[in-house]
């Protein structure tokens, strides 16, 4: 099992004040933390690819579509276009600090919504833009895995299926989907069962308990959940996702308005506990 840790739990840029916060995950027996990417230059993350060698971690990224001047979906081709810019900007700052995958719902701002379903131009303006960007992110070693969201959060991706159509239209393999057990448990009828019929699609998953606090306290079926990724041979990253209060605009932002655990460290380290045990198990 390839575990890591996303650092949204303490920050939304990481500085060398977050470096012993590194040291700890890598202490605690995760073999890499996840990297918020939401500013900056690519320089700006050299230093945090310096720490992670040094302490023998692995990582990955994750980004967002921050404004409605970047939207995949949009029928301005000059919003697609510095929708794309800001994938290929997220993606070298990726490449700086020697990551391997690009996540995150990096197809339209968060919380912006048309008020009807997608239309099918949305969906083929959505897939041309992440066509070029994973053949930019190709050129760099990057993998781009895209996240579908729960329907508070975004309208064209909500579903395990939503996103593999989305996968299957760009056609680059490089490009997958994100399975993320709190979107799942919220939009799937099944959100075991939909796992191995999209197992190909799937590049990356994020483990996130039912109300995002501290997995293995929740009602998430992690047995069953592991089991299917497992012996279906999904072999990738799983990343712990846990969000606090500690942030106050990404509480906004994730709807945190009450503590859903202790500390972070009973997160990150009953959650590393409870998690290779469950997979050992699966």
């Amino acid at each position: 099992m390839l575990l890591g840790f996303n650092l949204l739990l303490w920050t939304t840029a990481v500085t060398e004040a977050d470096f012993p916060v590194i040291e700890a995950l890598k202490a605690a027996g995760y073999d890499g933390v996840e990297i918020p990417v939401f500013g900056g230059d690519p320089e700006d993350y050299v230093a945090i690819g310096k720490v992670l060698k040094d302490n023998g971690l692995r990582a990955t990224g994750v980004t967002v579509m921050p404004d409605a001047e970047r939207d995949c979906l949009s029928s301005d081709p000059k919003v697609r276009d510095a929708a794309l810019s800001h994938i290929n900007w997220a993606v070298d700052c990726i490449a700086a600090f020697g990551g391997e995958v690009l996540c995150g719902p990096f197809h339209q701002p968060l919380g912006m919504f048309s008020g009807s379903p997608p239309t099918d131009a949305e969906k083929a303006n959505l897939a041309d833009v992440h066509k070029r960007a994973s053949a930019y992110a190709s050129g760099k070693n990057v993998k781009l895995s895209i996240e579908p969201l729960n329907r508070f959060e975004c309208y064209i991706l909500n579903t395990v299926e939503d996103a593999a159509a989305t996968v299957k239209a760009v056609d680059a393999p490089n490009y997958g989907l994100l399975y993320d057990t709190f979107h799942a448990n919220i939009e799937e009828k099944d959100p075991v069962g939909i796992v191995l019929p999209h197992l190909s699609a799937i590049n990356h998953v994020h483990l996130s308990e039912n109300d995002r606090g501290t997995p293995g306290k929740g009602h998430v079926p992690w047995d069953s959940t592991l089991k299917a990724l497992k012996h279906g041979g999904y072999d990738g990253w799983f990343v712990i996702e846990a969000f606090g209060q500690a942030l106050p605009d990404l509480a906004a932002a994730t709807r945190v308005w009450r503590p859903f655990f202790l500390s972070r460290e009973e997160v990150y380290r009953f959650g590393h506990d409870f998690l290779r045990d469950a997979w050992a198990k699966a």
